[in-house]
């Protein structure tokens, strides 16, 4: 499993670095790409300096996209081609596609939600193109695998390893990180 997060100038600092904290305690092979050369900027002023750029990798080579949300990183991720194609290409060969917070309108943009069902940040539904909204805190779907927001990235990321590493890491991993109430 090879997993890729892209981070947009705004994202979200909690949920970008709970999500690649967390699947690399996981041992999973997981990379940040920025959208341009040079630190990015979260949404409450902290840089971040990515391992590599989003337009140098190659879809192909991956099988899981993870969206940070925050605004605007989420606006960012949705306006951006190479973004996009990620998307499309990893849903497409049936890799798994995650979102977190407002990022679940770039998967409305990329339109891959229809017929899905999906959860996201309070007032982003109507962005949301094609899915059934759930108010849970975290809803897979298939392949898609979305989160309402930062105080759910815990549980968000804890889902993504169960889905890529199994139960038993998952397990381990809640109880290591002392995660008592899911």
């Amino acid at each position: 499993m090879k997993i890729i997060v892209p981070l947009a100038p705004g994202f979200e600092e909690i949920e970008a670095i709970t999500i690649i904290d967390v699947l690399r305690r996981a041992n999973l092979d997981v990379q940040s790409a920025g959208l341009a050369d040079g630190l990015v900027t979260g949404s409450h002023g902290i840089p971040v300096k990515p391992d590599t750029l989003l337009h140098k990798c190659n879809p192909v080579d991956y099988n899981c996209i993870v969206l940070p949300g925050g605004m605007p990183g989420s606006e960012n991720l949705k306006h951006n081609d190479d973004v996009l194609k990620f998307i499309k290409h990893i849903f497409s060969k049936g890799g798994y596609v995650a979102a977190i917070c407002a990022a679940p309108i770039v998967l409305g943009a990329a339109e891959i939600l229809y017929g899905k069902k999906a959860t996201c940040f309070p007032g982003f539904e109507h962005e949301i193109t094609g899915a059934t909204i759930v108010n849970e805190p975290v809803v897979v779907d298939g392949t898609i695998i979305t989160a309402k927001g930062p105080g759910c990235a815990i549980p968000f990321a804890l889902t993504l390893v169960g889905q890529f590493a199994g139960k038993e890491v998952h397990n381990t991993l809640k109880n290591t990180m002392q995660v008592y109430w899911m």
